[in-house]
């Protein structure tokens, strides 16, 4: 097979972005939105991740981003951007619902956590349904 060809085929297969974005270092802060409700990754979700000033309490904007058709949001922070300190993710859950004709009980989630050591690997899923959610710290 010619080189041409295998390069189109690649290009096919997996798009330059997604190349750049898989060969980058991974974020050390990952999440995942799953729709309990309908067993469905919660993708096209819009979110928000802040950190928290010490000295003012102010949020900081750090990032936006959607969900993937998974339910992730690949890249949300670079490695030498994560410290330690209070973050908050907020997820557009409203907005969500809508974009599936429902409505939901909690127009968004916010989810307030802290790091203490920014060389470990943080994993903050959110399980949502329209009146519920719960989440955790995986792995």
């Amino acid at each position: 097979m010619s080189a041409s060809r295998l390069q189109q085929l690649k290009s096919q297969i997996l798009p330059d972005n997604k190349l750049t974005a898989m060969a980058g270092s991974p974020s050390p802060l990952t999440t995942h939105v799953l729709n309990t409700a309908m067993g469905v990754p919660g993708s096209n979700m819009a979110l928000s991740l802040y950190q928290q000033d010490p000295s003012t309490n102010t949020w900081n904007l750090i990032t936006t981003g959607t969900t993937n058709d998974d339910g992730r949001c690949p890249g949300l922070i670079a490695k030498e951007s994560f410290t330690s300190g209070v973050y908050k993710m907020h997820f557009e859950t409203a907005q969500y619902w809508a974009s599936l004709g429902e409505t939901c009980f909690y127009p968004y989630v916010e989810i307030v956590f802290t790091i203490n050591d920014p060389g470990q690997k943080y994993h903050i899923p959110l399980l949502l349904s329209r009146f519920s959610y719960s989440t955790y710290r995986g792995s």
